[in-house]
């Protein structure tokens, strides 16, 4: 980082390793922070009246009927289905917590009193099972898991539905769903205690979500140790021992099964101070996001990890990169940057949210459930009624919750992490930050400062890795001369007056990336953009495009194209085979013998068929 003062003077700023909190970056309350106009508050505001089109009570349908309740709604279907043993987990989980986020990030007040409803109709239905248990399905389906019959993931739903009304409680004050999460709870910290540790971890291996994580905000919520407690029987040491010795064991496992344990573990060191879980989470994000992921910032074939290490050659299908796992590793990257302040992490936040979240809803505000990276398949969504997948809900959230890694701050210091037109009013200190930007249309961002006083702190700016030595700052029109290198902070520490601006300029770069395991197969990147090729129209509507059941693929799915070649060579300039047509349009064509193809980035990928890798044609010549 580099850190520019009112002097002339330049100071290596250091980062403080030590464990005391204040060293932490903090985030903003949500509702100190909204999104300006641009295309994040358009793709808020779909998903937003998406979820206004879901009746509550459809969604308590299946707790009423559970709880002995009457009802005469038309329950929803897929995941959602009376059949279902995933049953609940959107409609009292991830339906609540994406009500309150968008509460809170846009003061939606119709979601919030939609969300009060819903959490009114659980409690009622808690109270008539008298034991604190609250689901969708009934308790005998733990008892399947405790016996090892046939079950599909009870404590996953469990878990999603806790989450939901914590998010209610600490988004929008809602404290009787406060009260229903600790009823939860406790039945769930009972269950489990009744049990030896050799059947309690059998359990285990049956998915649990992110039970560790939600009991340890929970216990963070309420200061009560018991729920420290409740979370360390969720958790497996074969699974995090090889992890805490830096060991690559993942091949084989269910991707977004694992995620969550993790982001279970970094809010066990936040909450409790022991480092063990810090190195654990820090291990498992660096080994995945370098070893085991897509250049879209996302992994998984299948919903697993199928391969070795850095060893993706062949896995290219309809099955990557499960949505999911792209919101669970963003929720982790949050995290740890917290504890780093290393750019890295926020890079990758935004090769993900760029990549891999930004363009999987539709119109309708329906979300994908894979990622289709083998060449010639497109996007596809769920249906209104039928679908309810876990990318669903998480996709739910994440629409509703773009403003909440913006910004950052220690203690007086504000980070500005993701160039996205927004506001951050500082309450407490009468300090407003409004960015203004285009980007990735524009390249970099104008900040202007609303002060109620003349206030001196230290604003400091991410410098993307992605960008080149051309990057400039300019305040008031002047030019800084100080420039940090990319892949770390610019940090301006001066008094700021009401009326100063900041104009960031961050130039973007063409480059290529290899698959790992397979240097002749490449993707083209631009800032932090991976580009893909149009191959023509995809299906326009029917069920290769909107998947009318529970299913997740498209039935009679085709065969995938052959990857496009292109005249690149291995470990080559991604310039040698494309060209920028319109930066500001972000328009680009790519050379591949006598074929030429149209770029764009992925996120503007609608209804076309596309191509994220290429093959490079000296490659084939070889063979």
């Amino acid at each position: 980082m580099c850190l520019a003062s009112s002097s002339p003077a330049l100071h290596a700023w250091i980062h403080d390793e030590s464990e005391d909190s204040s060293s932490r970056m903090e985030t903003f309350p949500l509702h100190w922070v909204r999104l300006g106009p641009g295309i994040f508050q358009e793709q808020e505001k779909i998903n937003a009246q998406y979820l206004d089109s879901l009746s509550v009570d459809r969604l308590l349908h299946s707790f009423r009927i559970t709880a002995g309740f009457a009802s005469t709604a038309t329950p929803y279907k897929g995941w959602e289905d009376p059949t279902c043993e995933l049953r609940g987990h959107f409609a009292g989980g991830h339906f609540l917590s994406a009500a309150a986020l968008s509460y809170a990030s846009s003061g939606n007040s119709a979601l919030k009193n939609r969300g009060d409803e819903l959490v009114a109709g659980l409690a009622a239905c808690q109270q008539r099972s008298g034991t604190g248990y609250l689901s969708a399905f009934p308790p005998v389906l733990f008892e399947h898991l405790a016996q090892g019959k046939p079950v599909w993931a009870p404590f996953y739903t469990y878990h999603k539905i806790m989450a939901g009304l914590l998010d209610m409680y600490q988004h929008t004050s809602n404290s009787d769903a406060l009260k229903v999460a600790e009823g939860m709870g406790q039945w769930a910290q009972e269950f489990m205690a009744d049990f030896s540790t050799d059947q309690r971890l059998r359990m285990l291996r049956t998915e649990y979500g992110g039970m560790n994580e939600v009991l340890v905000n929970l216990a963070a919520v309420t200061n009560k140790d018991r729920y420290i407690a409740a979370a360390h029987l969720f958790e497996q040491p074969g699974f995090l021992d090889p992890l805490a010795a830096r060991r690559d064991e993942l091949q084989g496992l269910h991707a977004n099964t694992n995620v969550p344990k993790i982001i279970g573990a970094a809010r066990m060191y936040e909450v409790t101070g022991d480092r063990r879980y810090r190195e654990i989470a820090e291990y498992f994000l660096a080994e995945v996001l370098v070893a085991r992921s897509y250049a879209i910032g996302n992994t998984s074939l299948n919903e697993h990890w199928t391969t070795p290490a850095n060893e993706l050659k062949g896995t290219l299908a309809w099955t990557n990169a499960e949505c999911c796992v792209a919101y669970n590793l963003m929720k982790l990257e949050r995290h740890i940057f917290r504890w780093t302040a290393d750019t890295r992490w926020m890079d990758a936040y935004e090769r993900t949210l760029f990549n891999c979240r930004l363009g999987t809803q539709n119109d309708q505000g329906l979300k994908q459930y894979f990622f289709p990276l083998a060449a010639g398949y497109w996007r596809s969504y769920g249906s209104p009624e039928e679908s309810f997948w876990c990318c669903t809900g998480t996709g739910a959230e994440e629409f509703a919750k773009f403003a909440d890694t913006i910004y950052f701050r220690r203690n007086q210091d504000v980070f500005v992490n993701q160039f996205l037109a927004s506001t951050l009013d500082w309450k407490d200190e009468g300090f407003v930050l409004q960015q203004s930007t285009a980007f990735p249309e524009e390249q970099g961002t104008t900040l202007r400062i609303k002060t109620t006083r003349p206030v001196l702190r230290a604003i400091h700016l991410r410098i993307p890795s992605w960008t080149t030595e051309e990057a400039q700052l300019t305040i008031n029109g002047a030019r800084i001369e100080a420039m940090a290198d990319p892949g770390s902070y610019l940090s301006i520490r001066r008094v700021w007056q009401d009326g100063d601006t900041l104009r960031l300029t961050l130039p973007m770069k063409l480059r290529q990336e290899p698959l790992p395991g397979d240097d002749s197969i490449v993707a083209a990147v631009y800032g932090p953009m991976v580009l893909a090729g149009d191959l023509g129209a995809a299906p326009i509507d029917g069920p290769m495009r909107v998947i009318h059941s529970g299913d997740t693929v498209p039935k009679n799915l085709p065969h995938a194209d052959s990857l496009p070649s292109v005249a690149a060579a291995q470990g080559g300039d991604a310039t040698q085979w494309v060209q920028i047509e319109s930066p500001s349009e972000l328009h680009f064509t790519a050379s591949g013998g006598s074929a030429r193809y149209n770029l764009i980035p992925m996120y503007k990928v609608r209804d076309q068929r596309y191509s994220v890798y290429w093959q490079t044609q000296h490659s084939m010549q070889r063979e």
